[in-house]
């Protein structure tokens, strides 16, 4: 019986030696995307009317072209149910239980569909990802929608700013 007992808190403490040492990875690996990833702009207090919304699951930040490498600082890389909304001047994330953040219109360099983010693999296309620069990185960030149908329209409004960004300059 107590050989039983002590084989039990042996795994136990493995467990939980595991756990730990998963966070503390987790911890070391945030502060030093802090120094490399600066802060993501913070949504304006008046955004202006949204032209798209869209509700779903944040799925991740990742360096572009990266799907695995997730971006974990500052609470980028925890998932979250979300609502997307296209604004004149940017992308609005709202996150639930996370921090909400502004991605800015003239940093986007790119949106496409995908299949896979950050240890989440879907079907084909079931992910919106949105390519961008925050200061010299540039990051996918992606979203699962609950209506997939929304996509075709954010792919257009989006790559239709990067055209006229192009086009004036």
């Amino acid at each position: 019986m107590s050989d039983r007992i002590l084989l039990t808190l042996a795994v136990f403490a493995f467990f939980l030696l595991c756990v730990f040492l998963m966070w503390r990875g987790w911890r070391r690996k945030s502060r030093a995307q802090s120094v490399q990833v600066p802060p993501f702009a913070e949504i304006p207090a008046e955004p202006g009317e949204a032209s798209l919304e869209s509700t779903g699951v944040y799925i991740s930040t990742t360096t572009a072209g990266h799907w695995q490498e997730r971006v974990v600082t500052r609470g980028a890389g925890l998932r979250t149910g979300a609502v997307w909304r296209l604004h004149e001047d940017g992308v609005a994330i709202e996150r639930g239980g996370a921090p909400d953040f502004w991605i800015p219109r003239a940093s986007v360099t790119g949106v496409r569909k995908d299949k896979g983010m950050a240890g989440k693999v879907m079907g084909i296309d079931a992910l919106l990802v949105i390519t961008w620069l925050a200061g010299d990185v540039e990051l996918d960030t992606g979203f699962r929608g609950d209506d997939v149908d929304d996509y075709p329209q954010w792919i257009e409004a989006l790559q239709d700013t990067r055209n006229d960004i192009k086009g004036g300059a």
